[in-house]
């Protein structure tokens, strides 16, 4: 996510964060650089000057100037032009009108109005607790009513009928009715859109929006429309009081600009963005936290709370359970770690929101994590029991018969075990307590992730850092103190 503008900012930045001097040429070229960064991301030229004239500004001044490090105080002054930029704070719905809350959904066909309205009902649900309905008001588009039932199935909330030769404000009256006698928490009503803006579909999602008088008016628009989301944006905003908007398809989007130019030109804060077709790639939009992973500075904040929401507690307090007690680590345990990992959006995931991730992902970007961690799922899965739960006695006859049962070679299957050494000796040091020996173990980079499917120990993946070298071999740094010894 906003790959290519987290590269070209850093990029622009690197010569001027380690200065202990800065001159006005300095900053007049750091801030030549980041403007050609924030345009070639398609940003919308009109937030570009302010957002370059707002750090000049901050950046000549007496700010800098009497800072003990300057350059690292220009990055904290463009850190947090950015974070005013995307909006200062995270906004949350407002779900205080007397019930139901009605949240009317808003934008172009294709933008993907229709799977987020799920994701959200999801949410609401899941997070919020709330009972929720949903309704279609796309009469127009082929099957569009049928699609938002499925999607309702698949969030487990209530499906409002209607009808595709209906008024959508009939539709709309109607399930606002329903939702009242049925004591619901919240609606969304899932709009009709088009291929472009016209008349016709501004004067409907006025009517509609008259009809309901929605606690919420959300602005769904594709991120990788780059400028065009702005323009997109401006036009719903000129017509319709939004509330917030909800950013899709950011997981494709490497440049970032709608996301630095939608907030700015609707005055509507970013309420959501949305990551992956599946429901539950919904996450709340934090501007600093964006900020801060924009500037490859990572967001550890969303990765625990995505923990915390996402990772099997009873799983993970079995295994903490199991390291205390004589039982150890074995192959049925390193499974489910990498099914939670998946279950957490994969490696890439992971990485995005980890300080120097989008570094991490670049060295990966010629690998494929997820398929690795697929293949060593499929190698224990062809295992028995037995085995699972004593490696070490899996002898050469097994693993042949391993690699055949699993569609993979025997030095997969070697590959794994490795692997598995490896986390099971990490997770030996956790449980006697050995944090510190172990974190310092993993401050080469991707070095201490060596034990994970796929990375190092000879794997698909390299390992990556100073932290060591394929094979399972010893990092570099130790053998030469030794040799030196």
């Amino acid at each position: 996510m906003f790959e290519s503008l987290s590269d070209r900012l850093s990029a622009s930045l690197k010569a001027i964060t380690g200065a202990g001097r800065l001159s006005e040429d300095d900053v007049a070229r750091a801030a030549r650089d980041l403007r050609m960064a924030l345009l070639e991301a398609d940003v919308a030229l009109p937030v570009v000057r302010g957002f370059i004239e707002r750090v000049r500004e901050r950046a000549i001044g007496a700010e800098v100037a009497k800072s003990l490090t300057p350059g690292q105080q220009f990055l904290r002054i463009v850190q947090e032009e950015l974070t005013t930029t995307l909006g200062r704070e995270a906004v949350p719905l407002n779900l205080r009108a007397q019930p139901p809350v009605v949240i009317l959904m808003a934008g172009l066909q294709g933008s993907g109005k229709t799977t987020t309205t799920g994701k959200l009902a999801r949410h609401l649900r899941e997070v919020q607790k709330k009972q929720v309905a949903v309704v279609s008001c796309d009469v127009y588009r082929p099957a569009a009513i049928e699609q938002l039932r499925v999607v309702a199935g698949q969030a487990d909330v209530r499906f409002l009928e209607s009808e595709a030769g209906e008024s959508p404000t009939v539709i709309a009256r109607r399930a606002l009715e329903q939702a009242r006698h049925d004591v619901l928490d919240v609606l969304i009503v899932d709009s009709a859109g088009r291929t472009g803006i016209d008349e016709a579909m501004m004067r409907e999602i006025g009517e509609l929006h008259g009809a309901l008088e929605p606690a919420e008016t959300l602005f769904v628009v594709d991120s990788m429309t780059g400028q065009d989301a702005a323009n997109t944006a401006r036009a719903f905003a000129d017509r319709l009081p939004l509330t917030g908007v909800v950013l899709t398809k950011v997981d494709g989007d490497a440049r970032g600009g709608a996301a630095l130019s939608v907030r700015e030109v609707t005055g509507a804060p970013i309420k959501f963005l949305g990551a992956g077709e599946k429901l539950d790639k919904l996450e709340a939009f934090h501007p600093d936290r964006i900020a801060a992973r924009i500037l490859g500075q990572g967001d550890m904040l969303s990765l625990i709370e995505e923990t915390v929401d996402k990772v099997d507690r009873d799983q993970a307090e079995k295994l903490a359970q199991k390291l205390r007690g004589k039982g150890g680590f074995d192959l049925a345990d390193f499974r489910e770690q990498m099914l939670q990992m998946e279950k957490m959006g994969g490696v890439a995931s992971l990485l995005e929101k980890m300080p120097g991730g989008a570094q991490m992902q670049a060295k990966l970007a010629q690998q494929n994590p997820e398929k690795e961690i697929g293949r060593s799922v499929a190698i224990i899965n062809s295992m028995t029991p037995l085995e699972r739960r004593f490696p070490d006695r899996i002898r050469a006859s097994h693993r042949r018969r391993i690699a055949a049962g699993s569609g993979t070679q025997v030095q997969d299957v070697n590959r794994l075990l490795r692997q598995f050494e490896q986390s099971r000796d990490m997770m030996k040091k956790v449980a006697g307590g050995d944090m510190a020996r172990m974190l310092r173990g993993m401050q080469g980079g991707m070095g201490g992730m060596s034990g994970m499917p796929g990375a190092g120990a000879g794997g698909g993946l390299p390992q990556l850092g100073s932290g060591g070298r394929g094979g399972g071999g010893k990092p570099k740094s130790r053998n030469k103190r030794k040799k030196r010894r």
